[in-house]
């Protein structure tokens, strides 16, 4: 990556460390955000030949901006991708506009590339539990069968992410009622677990040969350490081509089912962003745009007219 001016970077680096702080950001989104604005003030460097001082910056124009957009996408980048780097270079340059008085309307006026929202791809019912039950089958060790069975029942019953879900402690064993769960942002929320969830969990945990701390982590990989996730990832590549599942059938899309059922059994769409832990509701809401698509083909299969 084309080095950037001190004054730049110590401005990205402080930028980010308000949004860690006062934000709450994810740490994965601070990397992310990171490598998007110093990529677009490397590029910047690169064509306007001279680092890119908080001076040089003021010099950013119309033109500028369209060169840089045009480079990403020369590099394949998607419009979903470089509208999410175009986002986080508006919320950096709109920060350092109010601290340091840079002009900066040619980057707030560019215009991010039109694209399609990619609608949640959940399973079927019956998909979603022959997933939990084929997982146990990948492993011929008991207790690694139980443990990955617990694992998908939770994102599947609770719609958990992988990474709430592997983030739970042993304090958290036997499972309660109501967790509390520490998702994105560090916000909290509460969830209930499902009893189908409890068992799960503590079959694994009754069949477990490693000791369980209070502080360590509920899921454990062979030799103790922490569980990681690729292991679930491929527990599950498995499954889904045992059962002739697409590639969509992930950890995630459990999660997506989850969510899907929920609201196609009548549950309230605030009361399933709540569960999920979407910080906005437009976010749930594909999930309605999900169990109309499927009405829709169900009515165009079963209709006498369709």
């Amino acid at each position: 990556m084309t080095p950037v001016s001190p004054a730049a970077s110590d401005a990205l680096a402080r930028w980010l460390e308000t949004r860690r702080a006062l934000e709450g950001t994810a740490e994965n989104t601070i990397e992310a955000y990171r490598g998007d604005v110093a990529g677009f003030l490397g590029f910047m460097t690169r064509h306007m030949g001279e680092p890119q001082g908080l001076g040089a910056l003021r010099r950013i124009g119309v033109a500028d901006m369209r060169a840089w957009m045009a480079d990403a996408r020369a590099e394949g980048l998607t419009a979903r991708s470089l509208a999410r780097k175009l986002s986080a270079v508006k919320s950096f340059m709109r920060w350092l506009a109010e601290r340091e008085g840079i002009e900066v309307t040619a980057v707030l006026s560019a215009r991010a590339p039109r694209f399609t929202n990619k609608l949640p791809r959940p399973l079927a019912e019956d998909a979603a539990r022959a997933m939990i039950d084929h997982v146990e089958l990948q492993s011929e060790t008991p207790w690694v069968a139980a443990r990955d069975a617990a694992v998908v029942t939770l994102l599947y019953g609770c719609g958990l992410r992988i990474s709430e879900a592997l983030g739970l402690k042993g304090a958290d064993s036997p499972l309660p009622g109501v967790l509390r769960i520490r998702g994105k942002g560090g916000k909290e929320r509460p969830v209930p677990v499902i009893g189908a969830a409890r068992d799960a969990v503590a079959e694994y945990v009754r069949l477990c040969p490693h000791v369980l701390t209070p502080d360590g982590p509920l899921f454990l990989g062979v030799r103790g350490g922490p569980l990681s996730p690729r292991l679930i990832q491929g527990a599950m590549a498995k499954a889904r081509m045992q059962l002739g599942l697409p590639a969509s059938a992930t950890p995630h899309a459990m999660r997506h089912s989850f969510a899907t059922h929920l609201l196609a059994a009548g549950g309230d769409l605030r009361a399933i962003q709540e569960l999920l832990g979407h910080a906005s509701l437009s976010t749930t809401q594909a999930y309605t745009a999900v169990d109309t698509a499927r009405l829709m083909e169900v009515y165009e299969k079963a209709h006498p007219r369709a």
